[in-house]
C-alpha cells in the first residue's frame, strides 16, 4: 500500500476520532445545558415567590373563628405561600408566637385581635426591620385608628396586608420604678433617685426635667393580651420589665378609667364602656405630682392625669395629642387638670374637642386645663401612688413612671 492510501487511511481514523470528540462534548454541553438553564431562568427559579405572612390571632375575638379561612383564600388568591397561623393564649398573649414566625421565616407578621394582642406582636416584631401588619377586632384599635386603618372591614384590612405599603414608626416604653402598696404607702419607701420634691402647686406642666439615663429596652407584655380586656389582672409588681406602648400610656384618670370599664358593658358598647366608666372618677382627687422631662428643671403641679403619647387619636373622633407624630422620634406629653366638678370637666372636654379641629384655648385661669410639652424621656412621682397604663393594659398602681421613644423601632404595614 502506497504512502498515499495510508495518509487517506489516517486522515479518515482522525476525522472519526474528531467526530467522536465532538459529539461528546455536544453532548455533554447539551445534558449540562437541561441540568444548569441560563443565567436568567436560574435567577426567576430562584427568586422570592411571594411574602410569607404569619397571623397571631387572639382567638377569644368572635370574628377570629371565621377569619382564618378567609386569610387562606386572600393568600392563595394573591399566589403567596400557605400563611401560618398562630394563636395567642392566656400565658403568652403574642410575643412567643411572634418570635416563632420569624423564627419560621415570615415576612410580615399580623396582629389580629384587640390593643393588647397588637402591643404583644409589635415588641416580638421591634428592632427585626421586618414589618407588622394589623387586622383590628378589638375595642380601641388605638394604633389602627392612627394609621387611618380600617376598623370594622377585616377584608379591606387584609388586603393592606398583602398589598400595602410599610412605614417605620417609633415606639414607646414605660417602667414603672416603684409601686404603691394596698395601703397606699411606697413600694419601697428608701428607694433614691427619684425625681425629687416640692411644693405643689395648682399648675400643670409644660416644662420638666429628664433624668438622662439609657435604658436596655426590656421585654414586657400586657395584662390584656389574651383577651384584649384590660383590668381582669394585673401584672407582678416588677420595676425591672418595659412595656413597650404604641399610642399612649398615662398616669392618674385615664388609667382609672380603664381599671374600672365594665367588661360586659366592653362586648356590648366598646369603647364607650371606659367613658361611663370615667364618670365614677370626676370628681376623685387630684393629683400632687413631679414631673421630669428631659433636661428641664423638675415641675410640681397638681393635675387629674399625665399622658405620654406616641400619637393623639382616640375612640370617638377625639384627638387627644394634636401635635403628635407617629415618627418624629419625641414623645408628647399632656398634663390634664380640672377644678370645679361637672363644670371643670364640661370646659375640659370642649377644649378636647377644638384642639382636633386646631383651635386652642390658652386663656388664663381655666378651670379646665391641657398643658403640652414634648420630650423623649418623661419621668414622673405622684403621692400615694396612681393606676398606670400603657394603650389600655394596666401596670399597677405606681408611685414613679418613665416613659421613653425608641425612634423608628417598628415598620407597619399601611395603607
Amino acid at each position: 500500500m502506497g504512502w498515499e492510501m495510508w495518509l487517506g487511511v489516517a486522515a479518515v481514523a482522525i476525522s472519526a476520532v474528531a467526530l467522536t470528540v465532538a459529539m461528546t462534548v455536544w453532548s455533554q454541553q447539551r445534558r449540562r445545558r437541561r441540568l444548569d438553564p441560563p443565567l436568567a431562568v436560574a435567577e426567576a427559579l430562584t427568586e422570592d415567590v411571594g411574602q410569607l405572612i404569619a397571623f397571631v390571632a387572639n382567638p377569644s375575638k368572635p370574628a377570629v373563628a371565621n377569619l382564618e379561612r378567609t386569610v387562606r383564600r386572600v393568600c392563595a388568591d394573591a399566589d403567596l405561600p400557605e400563611p401560618l397561623w398562630l394563636e395567642t393564649t392566656i400565658e403568652d398573649p403574642g410575643v412567643g408566637q411572634t418570635r416563632e414566625a420569624l423564627s419560621r421565616g415570615a415576612d410580615i407578621v399580623v396582629a389580629v385581635g384587640g390593643d393588647g394582642t397588637v402591643r404583644a406582636v409589635a415588641e416580638g416584631m421591634v428592632g427585626t426591620g421586618k414589618p407588622m401588619g394589623l387586622v383590628p377586632l378589638g375595642t380601641g384599635n388605638l394604633l389602627a385608628r392612627n394609621l387611618d386603618l380600617p376598623i370594622a372591614d377585616p377584608d379591606e384590612a387584609l388586603r393592606i396586608v398583602v398589598a400595602g405599603a410599610d412605614r417605620v414608626i417609633d415606639v414607646g416604653w414605660a417602667r414603672v420604678l416603684e409601686f404603691a402598696q394596698p395601703d397606699g404607702a411606697a413600694h419601697d419607701p428608701a428607694r433614691t433617685g427619684t425625681t425629687g420634691s416640692g411644693a405643689a402647686g395648682d399648675d400643670a406642666t409644660g416644662d420638666a426635667v429628664g433624668t438622662g439615663e439609657a435604658d436596655e429596652v426590656g421585654a414586657g407584655t400586657g395584662t390584656d393580651g389574651a383577651n384584649d380586656t384590660a383590668g381582669d389582672a394585673l401584672p407582678e409588681q416588677d420595676t425591672e420589665t418595659a412595656h413597650i406602648f404604641l399610642v399612649i400610656a398615662g398616669l392618674g384618670f385615664d388609667a382609672a378609667m380603664v381599671a374600672d370599664a365594665d367588661a360586659s358593658l366592653k362586648a356590648k358598647m366598646g369603647w364607650v364602656a371606659y367613658f361611663v366608666a370615667g364618670i365614677r372618677h370626676l370628681h376623685g382627687r387630684r393629683l400632687r405630682a413631679q414631673i421630669q422631662l428631659d433636661d428641664t428643671p423638675v415641675v410640681s403641679a397638681k393635675l387629674r392625669t399625665l399622658l405620654v403619647g406616641n400619637c393623639g387619636k382616640l375612640p370617638g373622633g377625639i384627638t387627644l395629642l394634636p401635635d403628635a407624630v407617629l415618627d418624629d422620634g419625641i414623645l408628647d406629653v399632656a398634663a390634664i387638670d380640672t377644678r370645679g366638678g361637672v363644670v371643670g370637666w364640661a370646659q375640659l372636654f370642649g377644649d378636647v374637642v377644638m384642639q382636633g379641629f386646631g383651635v386652642r384655648n390658652d386663656l388664663p385661669a381655666k378651670i379646665g386645663r391641657i398643658d403640652h410639652a414634648r420630650a423623649k424621656r418623661v419621668r414622673v412621682r405622684v403621692e400615694g401612688g396612681e393606676q398606670a397604663q400603657v394603650d389600655g393594659d394596666l401596670l399597677g398602681k405606681a408611685v414613679e413612671l418613665e416613659a421613653w421613644v425608641e425612634p423608628g423601632g417598628l415598620v407597619v404595614r399601611t395603607a
